[in-house]
């Protein structure tokens, strides 16, 4: 990892307006646990159903979207990512460098409201706080990968993990079983499964095989994105 390259990519991250994106996110899940607190909505099943369908499935997937391709797809398409491939930096420190900053605003912006939101709807009851913070880390570990790769790859890498996030895992989810299995939410959803006992969190997958295929497709993601990046300075220099 190189701290400078670190540095300046929080910088631009939570100077852009994308940060506004970060914030509002969490807080509107923040705000709707302290509702439903408050009028006393906090049932076990209401607060698994806000944390998987709010935290898990639609929190989680639109931040690391916005980390991953926000780390590096702005510098790659206005040319300034040209000026970091000249300094004699390996191109795999370059991306682990931005995957590193993509899963620490995820965690900041996901991992920890998902936290605070359990922590106001039901506590510790049944764990299923921790198993769905435990959960929401590691899909977006696997998320930020992906998009960081898509960011890297593609000059629409927005609409392409908009599209995964939206049709894949949400619309073609809901009708196909084979989809819904092969998608980082339910394979994330699994690892929160084997963490709490509460009937209404239950996953399509197993969890040896859940872990395995978040594993395989952070590291395939991460090694994808720097194959492609190696090949920028080539065509720059054409």
């Amino acid at each position: 990892m190189n701290p400078t390259i670190a540095m300046i990519t929080f910088r631009a991250m939570l100077g852009r307006k994308r940060a506004l994106l970060l914030l509002a996110l969490p807080l509107l899940l923040l705000v709707l646990s302290v509702i439903l607190r408050a009028t006393g909505n906090n049932d076990l099943d209401l607060a698994a159903n806000v944390l998987q369908n709010f935290g898990l499935a639609t929190l989680l997937p639109l931040l690391a979207l916005i980390a991953g391709t926000g780390v590096i797809g702005p510098e790659i398409d206005d040319g300034q990512i040209m000026y970091v491939l000249t300094k004699p930096i390996p191109r795999e420190v370059i991306v682990l460098t931005k995957l590193v900053v993509a899963i620490v605003l995820v965690t900041l912006f996901a991992v920890v409201p998902t936290l605070l939101a359990g922590l106001v709807l039901i506590g510790t009851t049944a764990q299923i706080t921790p198993a769905f913070t435990i959960g929401v880390l590691a899909g977006g570990v696997t998320y930020s990968a992906v998009f960081v790769a898509l960011g890297v790859m593609s000059r629409n890498a927005v609409t392409i993990g908009l599209l995964y996030a939206l049709v894949w895992e949400t619309l073609l989810g809901s009708f196909a079983p084979g989809a819904k299995s092969a998608s980082i939410q339910q394979w994330s959803l699994s690892l929160t499964d084997a963490l709490t006992d509460a009937s209404p969190v239950t996953s399509t997958v197993g969890v040896p095989l859940a872990l395995t295929l978040l594993a395989l497709v952070a590291v395939a993601a991460t090694l994808l994105a720097t194959f492609r990046l190696r090949s920028l300075p080539v065509a720059s220099a054409d």
